[in-house]
C-alpha cells in the first residue's frame, strides 16, 4: 500500500512539474493534482493497454515515437474527466507526457522494484 501511495505522489510530482514548465498545462489545486495522478494511474492501467494494442502498427512504423502521442492522449483523457486539471492541446500533452514520464522513471529508480533480496 505504501508503494502505491509513493507512486501516486511521484505521478503528482510529475504532473506538478509539467504544469510548472509546460505552458498549457494547469491545475486548480493540490487536491486536483492528487486526483489527476490517481486517475492517470487508473487510465494507464485500464485504457492505455487497449489503445497500445490498437495503435501497435503505427507505433512500430514510427519506431516507438507514437507512444508519446498515446501517453499525451492518456493525460488528455484525465484532463477531460477531471475539471480541475487542464491540458490545452496535443503539444502541451506530449510535453507533459515527457516530463511526467521522466519524473516517474526517476521515481521508479528511487523506489526500486519492490523485491526484497
Amino acid at each position: 500500500m505504501s508503494r502505491f501511495l509513493a507512486r501516486v505522489l511521484i505521478a503528482a510530482l510529475g504532473l506538478w512539474l509539467a504544469a510548472s514548465v509546460v505552458p498549457g498545462v494547469s491545475y486548480a489545486g493540490w487536491l486536483d493534482l492528487l486526483l489527476a495522478a490517481l486517475l492517470l494511474g487508473v487510465v494507464n492501467a485500464i485504457v492505455r493497454p487497449i489503445v497500445f494494442l490498437l495503435t501497435l502498427p503505427l507505433t512500430i512504423l514510427t519506431l516507438g515515437l507514437f507512444l508519446l502521442v498515446v501517453n499525451a492522449a492518456m493525460i488528455g483523457l484525465v484532463a477531460l474527466l477531471l475539471p480541475g486539471f487542464t491540458v490545452a492541446g496535443l503539444v502541451p500533452g506530449i510535453l507533459a507526457a515527457i516530463v511526467t514520464g521522466l519524473v516517474s522513471w526517476v521515481g521508479q529508480m528511487a523506489l526500486g522494484d519492490g523485491r526484497s533480496d
